[in-house]
């Protein structure tokens, strides 16, 4: 193991940068020593030697030309150290790190600029140029190992014509803010693409940027080919489903595939494909990813959260979701983890509600499936006013931490006004980054608050309920009904899944009533608004449609 020993020099009593850094380099497989404020240039190179350190660090955060005396002192006692291998590296303010450059000395120079990534690439060794593809991993596992503690962060990205969707995202590049780019078609470019006849010049770029072509699936890769060289992945798409995916793989390198089980379809109005034939090809798609070793991620619970479907259905949803990947061959598993979804939810209910979760799908991960976990804030909770839409970003975040995810999803602050623009995206993926670092950096740990403990373990078991339910509903001859259409189907039709939203839905019962509690959590209830356990809504359902 390398020693790095580091401190605040001379009369510099400012540690955060060095502890920071400290954090870092242990995390990294260094063992850190820290000699603490205002040390003496002497006793920096007395505990260089005993130490045997292969690293120093100091830090000097006053006046520039005070400290660049004082630097040029510590160079020159330090020098026969240097001589004999030790590496040497400054942090500080921006002037005092251009007059610390300016000397010669410093392996390398931070001055608070620099994205962790760069910082972690120095720590172990790795250079960060930034302007080769091999410097930034280029698949979304290596790039999550790579980058670890910290998560990859993943923002969505699309504007109404192809050049200035090209132009942003070789501005978000040069900013190495960020991992991974997905990219926001329009309904056209998702359900249309191979059907010409069928796209509709009137809406063209409406939600997103107008792709028509392989041509134009190649531009934007190239466009995002600078900076970090983040990864780019791209909607599944409501038709065409296999055809699409070829293409995204062969053009974009597409870095995962995100597709759900029951929508995107006739039921949402987002495809062609009514509800079974839409899921059977649903795990087609999962299956051809899997063989070919690539992500995927079923995007499932959070649009039956966002129909303010209760919490219950939102974490059988996500049991589903990792079950039915595994089931068809999927060996990486990104689990999508929406927060805020309903939008009333209190915060201690919304991460009882993730940990449940967890507890229900970590069981299935295994040498041959591994699960990553992706957190996000939900798109209709930030509120209009931009100053509070930043702080929900950043507490959001925040929280998500507690469940140390592998992929951060950011939503940039201002969605609920208009689609991010690259400059916008940039900014959240600032603000994500500070939340994120304050995260790793000693949060108390909130799943040991008793309530949140309480609804997680009461989640999981009326979960489960629900999953044996739908499991009852299927067939003779059935080897899995949690993998077949036919069986998933009726889940919804009879309304063992079911969303308040899907009201006079022809594929859903849609009768569920929800609402959030006292205590924050989103239940359904009778029509007396008392809230109803699994056993109490199944057996009610089953009395409403003669099952029983």
């Amino acid at each position: 193991m390398k020693t790095v020993v580091a401190a605040a020099l001379g009369e510099c009593v400012h540690v955060a940068g060095v502890l920071n850094f400290l954090r870092m380099a242990e995390r990294a497989g260094w063992r850190a020593v820290f000699l603490g404020p205002a040390v003496p240039v002497g006793e920096v190179i007395h505990a260089a030697r005993q130490e045997q350190a292969d690293l120093v660090a100091v830090s000097y955060r006053l006046t520039p030309e005070n400290g660049e005396r004082l630097l040029a002192e510590f160079a020159e006692e330090a020098d026969e150290l240097r001589e004999q291998g030790v590496r040497f590296a400054f942090g500080g303010t921006p002037p005092v790190a251009e007059r610390a450059g300016g000397l010669g000395f410093f392996e390398r120079v931070f001055d608070g600029t620099q994205p962790v990534e760069e910082i972690i690439a120095y720590l172990k060794g790795e250079e960060y140029a930034g302007r080769a593809a091999a410097s930034c991993p280029q698949t979304a596992v290596e790039r999550i190992r790579w980058k670890a503690p910290y998560p990859i962060l993943r923002h969505h990205f699309g504007l109404p014509t192809m050049e200035q969707t090209c132009q942003g995202i070789a501005q978000i590049a040069e900013a190495r803010v960020l991992d991974v780019i997905s990219l926001g078609t329009d309904q056209d470019a998702q359900e249309n693409f191979f059907h010409p006849s069928r796209q509709d010049p009137r809406r063209k770029g409406a939600g997103g940027v107008p792709v028509r072509s392989a041509e134009d699936y190649r531009a934007l890769y190239a466009a995002s080919r600078c900076g970090n060289y983040p990864l780019l992945r791209t909607y599944a798409g409501t038709d065409d489903l296999l055809r699409l995916a070829e293409m995204y793989v062969e053009t974009i390198h597409n870095a995962w595939c995100a597709i759900p089980i029951f929508w995107f379809n006739q039921m949402d109005g987002r495809g062609p494909w009514e509800l079974t034939g839409s899921i059977r090809e649903h795990q087609r798609v999962m299956a051809w990813h899997g063989e070919r070793g690539i992500p995927v991620e079923v995007n499932e619970p959070h649009h039956w959260a966002l129909r303010d479907a209760p919490d219950v259905v939102f974490c059988a949803a996500a049991f589903l979701s990792a079950y039915n990947a595994r089931a068809f061959g999927v060996r990486d598993y990104i689990a999508q983890l929406m927060f805020n979804s309903p939008p009333g939810l209190g915060d201690s209910m919304d991460l009882a509600r993730m940990l449940a979760v967890r507890d229900l799908i970590e069981p299935l991960a295994g040498e041959d499936f591994r699960i990553w976990r992706q957190t996000r804030t939900g798109l209709l909770s930030y509120p209009l006013d931009v100053d509070a839409a930043r702080s929900h970003l950043a507490t959001s975040i925040y929280l998500q931490m507690v469940l140390r995810p592998h992929i951060v999803h950011v939503v940039a602050h201002c969605e609920a006004h208009h689609a991010a623009t690259a400059s916008d995206v940039i900014e959240a993926c600032k603000l994500a980054r500070r939340a994120i670092e304050n995260g790793l950096n000693g949060q108390p740990d909130m799943t040991r608050d008793p309530a949140i403990a309480e609804r997680r373990e009461e989640l999981v078991s009326e979960a489960r309920v629900l999953i044996e339910a739908i499991r009852a509903l299927a067939g003779e001859g059935v080897d899995d009904p949690l993998t077949d259409p036919a069986t998933l189907t009726q889940a919804v039709t009879v309304g063992l899944l079911d969303a308040p939203h899907l009201g006079r839905n022809r594929f859903a019962r849609g009768q569920i009533v929800t609402r959030i509690d006292a205590r924050g959590a989103c239940v359904a209830v009778d029509d007396r608004g008392r809230p109803l356990t699994e056993r109490e809504r199944i057996a009610l359902l089953a009395y409403q449609t003669g099952t029983r």
